[in-house]
């Protein structure tokens, strides 16, 4: 296995379905991808070569092989990286109105504990530009790096309602950019979405019971463990995404989404209606 031997890479965005497209992939037996997100050029690098190759397994031979890992879409140093390492491969992008991909992102991280209600710390601009929530959001200018490195034509840009408009239309794009022959849907290989709605332990409590999940992981799947977590779980009850903090994130990604229609030849005009939900 050597570097040239890998074909694509998925670059993001998070919080976009690339879950689904890479279900969908996987469910080929011509294609290889690992399971997880290896991030190796964005947060591995300092593994090494030998590192990254490890992670494709040896039965990836003859395949059309890919990984997929979000973070390299807005990562300052992983387009130069790739395109060091991987000068040959493919590139896909299938981006999310910023909007409600920032907010999801936020969900997310709420349910796990990792950031307060305080919604506006994180997702107002007029309080700063993080990168994980409103940066990483700027689709237009994390593309054009690609674009200046690999040129238009080795970068497919997709969308997220493509998923659920027209999912066939979509990966058929994603196989003919791949080289891949045709091949029907694969009902099989839904996107592993996490209903954000279903109750779960909170946070706080999580981790003090973080000692013991030696003793209970055995009992995982079991009617007794389902019992008692659900005398425990609660439905997490998420800060909204007022109107007022919609439209100045709106205002704050115009500039980009304009420059991404001309990037990608797409309108994106409905990307500036409010939505009528986010998950």
């Amino acid at each position: 296995m050597q570097l040239n031997d890998i074909d694509f890479v998925i670059i993001g965005a998070a919080k976009s379905a690339t879950t689904w497209l890479q279900a969908q992939l996987q469910s080929d037996p011509a294609v290889y991808m690992p399971d997880p997100e290896l991030h190796y050029f964005s947060r591995e690098y300092d593994r090494g070569t030998d590192w990254y190759l490890a992670q494709f397994r040896e039965q990836a031979a003859e395949k059309t092989i890919g990984e997929k890992s979000n973070s390299y879409l807005y990562a300052p140093d992983a387009a130069a990286r790739l395109h060091r390492d991987l000068p040959q491969v493919k590139l896909v992008a299938q981006l999310r109105n910023p909007v409600e991909r920032a907010y999801s992102n936020y969900c997310m991280l709420f349910r796990r504990g990792e950031v307060g209600k305080d919604i506006e710390s994180y997702l107002d601009p007029s309080r700063g530009e993080n990168i994980r929530f409103l940066v990483a959001g700027k689709f237009a200018s994390h593309l054009q790096s690609y674009i200046e490195l690999f040129g238009r034509e080795r970068l497919l840009i997709l969308f997220y309602e493509g998923v659920s408009s027209d999912p066939e239309g979509q990966i058929s794009r994603l196989r003919a950019h791949l080289g891949l022959p045709p091949r029907p849907l694969s009902q099989n290989s839904q996107e592993k979405v996490k209903d954000k709605t279903a109750p779960i332990v909170p946070a706080g409590l999580r981790k003090r019971l973080a000692l013991m999940k030696p003793i209970v992981r055995p009992l995982k799947g079991t009617p007794a463990f389902g019992a008692i977590r659900g005398l425990i779980a609660r439905e997490t009850r998420y800060p909204p995404l007022t109107q007022e903090l919609r439209t100045r994130l709106g205002e704050y990604y115009r500039p980009s989404i304009e420059t991404l229609e001309q990037l990608s030849g797409q309108s994106l005009d409905h990307w500036y209606k409010p939505a009528d939900r986010i998950s």
